[in-house]
């Protein structure tokens, strides 16, 4: 970096503006690449802690006391020799220019294959699958990315249907050469939670592809939780509900399908949590909801206990794919695991003298609008006049109601 900050100092200097220009070509061009491998959740690119130290010494390197003078500006004080000279240079630089817009332009590397495009339109075309999950949209990027997509998908259909699906996913695979592989070290862990994660290891497997990219799912024995969640050992109930909640922190880095209607943060919508702001505020309010769990836990109140547990699996269940998943596929039964510890600290709070009820409202909607409150309407997913999820439980402790909030599809 010595020569080109030395000439980068050259006040008046036609070919320090040319190394400027095209030094900012390339830093503009760097920072694009960044800002796309960023956004890809799949995979990180290798080279992006080097690629921010380049960009912080390009920064350094184009920020001068003084900026140098443009081509145009030199002339008018250059002596008729030195005119001839700057015209003759400005010509055949300006020339190169227009071939390239800058002297430093990279090749783009060649578009990487799509050897799971027949996977990918037989889904999009597939009608059975759209009844569940709505209009299916699937990247045409890499296979790597498509892979893990599908089967992201294929975990908001009913268990039957997505065995089905994914079997077939696997011999187009299998076609196009790919491989297989249940290899923990390509797959994404996810912590043991409850009997739920002892059906299957692995969730969902794999399939082999150039360089680190971690395609596939696993429950894995030695995955610890979030440090937001618990910094202590958690026991029964409580360390359930910290895996199910690490699962939709993890989740909503890795799948932008994903949506929130939790009423404290969003009370009029079902909003994607694409947008960085919702994001943020979903799960800050997710993680403050399992602390306040566990400090009611601390108070040996049964009551007090319930409240925060319903607070909770309220959070958890605002966490929506639309369509909403089906309540019998691996994502409905995922949260059903968090839901049925309810009904344990309602026993509780029985034993202590209570009069407590605790209910999930499915089923039609006009049934069960009566304890539920600040519903929400949609117009896809689910049966037409039913509950498509319930966000919260009805509940009565003693004689104070707490109603219930679903999603419900519409008879339009």
């Amino acid at each position: 970096m010595q020569h080109l900050s030395k000439l980068l100092e050259i006040e008046k200097s036609n070919l320090a503006w040319v190394l400027r220009l095209g030094l900012q070509g390339l830093r503009a061009q760097l920072e694009e690449a960044r800002n796309k491998e960023a956004r890809n959740k799949d995979a990180r690119d290798p080279g992006m802690p080097a690629c921010e130290e380049l960009l912080r010494e390009l920064d350094m390197l184009l920020e001068p006391a003084f900026e140098p003078v443009p081509l145009e500006e030199s002339k008018e004080t250059a002596s008729p020799s030195e005119e001839e000279s700057s015209l003759e240079e400005s010509s055949l630089e300006e020339s190169s220019l227009e071939e390239n817009e800058y002297p430093f332009d990279p090749v783009p590397p060649p578009p990487e294959e799509l050897k799971l495009s027949r996977l990918r339109e037989s889904l999009i075309e597939d009608q059975k699958l759209s009844e569940y999950v709505g209009k299916v949209e699937l990247s045409d990027s890499k296979d790597a990315i498509l892979w893990n997509e599908v089967q992201r998908l294929l975990l908001r259909v009913p268990e039957r249907e997505a065995d089905s699906w994914r079997t077939q996913a696997i011999n187009l695979a299998k076609e196009v050469g790919f491989s297989i592989t249940e290899a923990k070290k390509s797959l994404i862990p996810l912590p043991l939670i409850g009997n739920f994660s002892q059906d299957k290891q692995v969730i969902y497997p794999g399939i082999k592809v150039n360089g680190n990219d971690k395609v596939g799912l696993y429950w894995s024995e030695r995955q610890g939780f979030d440090l937001r969640l618990a910094k202590e050992k958690l026991e029964g109930e409580l360390n359930l509900l910290a895996g199910v909640v690490y699962i939709c922190l993890k989740f909503i880095e890795i799948d932008s399908n994903l949506n929130h209607a939790l009423k404290s943060v969003e009370r009029f919508r079902v909003i994607s949590l694409n947008e960085e702001s919702q994001k943020d505020r979903y799960s800050t309010a997710l993680i403050d909801r399992f602390g306040r769990a566990i400090t009611a836990d601390k108070s040996a109140d049964p009551v007090k206990i319930l409240r925060g547990r319903l607070d909770l699996d309220e959070a958890i269940h605002s966490l929506v794919y639309y369509p909403p998943a089906d309540r019998f596929s691996w994502w409905g039964k995922l949260q059903q695991q968090a839901r049925d510890t309810l009904q344990q600290v309602a026993a509780r709070a029985r034993q202590a003298g209570h009069q407590v009820q605790v209910r999930s409202l499915w089923g039609s909607f006009a049934n069960v609008s009566s304890r539920s409150k600040d519903d929400l309407e949609l117009d896809s997913g689910g049966t037409p006049g039913e509950v498509s999820a319930c966000l919260r439980v009805y509940a009565k402790i003693d004689e104070e109601v707490l109603p219930g909030r679903v999603l419900f599809r519409s008879l339009r």
